[in-house]
């Protein structure tokens, strides 16, 4: 799940299915803030959907825990768009207990993680005593959010148990108090007839833009093909190996990330006029620490941005039977290690190729993202902002001179900002 912006969650509980809305972290006034979709009432939980639509549409501009938030007023636009749960926003805590008496594989783990997420979340924002001292209680529910791998040493089964027997003797109880937070707004039927209507037709509308954009990038990956063929018809000798791998058939590439020394895996692709789509969803970036463990996740994930694409389906049967291996062209290897003491030091000691590249990684991830964190950063710090126009050739305003503090501080904030995107770092 991202950490920003609002998330639709689908939450199933022992009182039913609820529909809402979670932020799940914003800063506001130098203080972190999380809420739910609710008020004083409790949290509001919808039986569908449609319902949620309806009420933000009579609703949403009113007093409630969300209006306060920095991106609310454009959640509301083009709203039916959003308010779907997406996979990893159906949070099953009927569900858990059964994931835990299982192995803890990619998908159990991730279910667990996000659950309890959400449960932790709940806890704080709606102040739930006996939720908040079971976290508290048992320190070992917190390494579930470091995913499959922590559990494949020698004592992870153990401590996955662990987990397990801290569940099964308090679940109930926690559930309770859970139910205890949800209210459901009246909503007129007909409003709702409406807003289920819209709905679909934006799932519709969004299917045929997946359907396009899929399209074209082919379209393109068949035209560069052509080009290469054609410019390599008469030599050979310089061909590109990476070029018969099964990623470049795809037109998804593995892309492979350095930053204070630890080294993330992931993947990315470009569409249409070079828009790029990293392996994630809402502005989170999945990374990993092996190739080997992108390749395993793979297998069993569909909530991300690159699932629209037909060629995903290839790649995940290739690594269904094991003829899937991560190949990263040396194009898509970005390096930060040093950048931000390099560029204390001055523009003589710094690698411009190195600052290039992780500029375009950093430029990549907020086009994605949507977001202007980049640009955020820049107009907070004007010198590096000229800093990286001078290094990389483009107009700037002057010729940096030292002191360069102001722009290794503005550095360092790029590259912050960057692997907080991260799954894992």
């Amino acid at each position: 799940m991202a950490d920003n912006g609002i998330v639709a969650l689908e939450i199933e509980s022992t009182a039913g299915s609820y529909v809402t809305l979670w932020a799940p972290g914003w800063v506001a006034g130098g203080e972190q803030w999380q809420a739910f979709l609710g008020d004083d009432s409790g949290v509001f939980g919808f039986p569908s959907s449609a319902a949620l639509l309806a009420w933000l549409r009579d609703n949403g501009r009113g007093a409630h825990d969300l209006s306060d938030h920095p991106r609310w007023s454009a959640f509301l636009e083009h709203a039916e768009r959003k308010v779907t749960p997406r996979a990893s926003g159906k949070i099953s805590f009927i569900d858990l207990p059964d994931k835990l008496a299982g192995r803890p594989s990619f998908e159990n783990t991730k279910a667990v993680a996000a659950a309890f997420d959400v449960l932790r979340s709940l806890g704080a924002v709606c102040g739930i005593d006996k939720v908040n001292r079971w976290f508290r209680s048992y320190s070992v529910l917190a390494n579930v959010a470091r995913g499959a791998d922590h559990y494949s040493g020698d004592n992870g089964l153990s401590e996955w148990s662990s987990v397990g027997h801290a569940v099964l003797g308090n679940w109930p109880e926690l559930l309770d108090a859970v139910d205890e937070q949800f209210v459901t707004p009246e909503v007129p039927e007909d409003a709702v007839t409406r807003a289920q209507s819209d709905i679909e037709d934006a799932e519709k509308a969004k299917k045929e833009a997946a359907e396009k954009a899929a399209t074209a990038a082919a379209e393109d990956r068949a035209q560069a093909d052509e080009a290469e063929k054609a410019a390599g018809a008469t030599d050979t000798t310089d061909a590109d190996p990476y070029d018969s791998s099964a990623w470049a058939a795809a037109g998804i590439d593995p892309v492979r990330i350095t930053v204070d020394g630890s080294t993330v895996y992931t993947l990315r692709c470009y569409v249409g006029d070079r828009q790029p789509v990293f392996l994630g969803t809402n502005g989170e970036i999945h990374t990993f620490p092996s190739a080997r463990s992108l390749v395993r996740w793979m297998i069993d994930a569909k909530d991300h941005d690159l699932a629209q694409f037909g060629t995903w389906d290839d790649l995940v049967s290739l690594a269904n039977a094991g003829e899937l291996e991560v190949e990263v062209h040396p194009s898509n290897v970005y390096g930060f290690t040093g950048l931000r003491e390099d560029i204390a030091k001055g523009v003589d000691a710094v690698d411009t190729d190195q600052l290039g590249r992780a500029y375009e990684l950093l430029a990549d991830a907020a086009d994605w993202a949507k977001d202007d964190g980049v640009n955020q950063v820049l107009l907070a710090y004007p010198r590096l902002q000229d800093y990286i126009a001078y290094m990389l050739g483009s107009p700037s305003a002057a010729t940096p001179t030292a002191p360069f503090d102001e722009e290794a501080n503005g550095w360092t904030e790029l590259e912050n900002n960057l692997t907080r995107r991260f799954t894992k770092f």
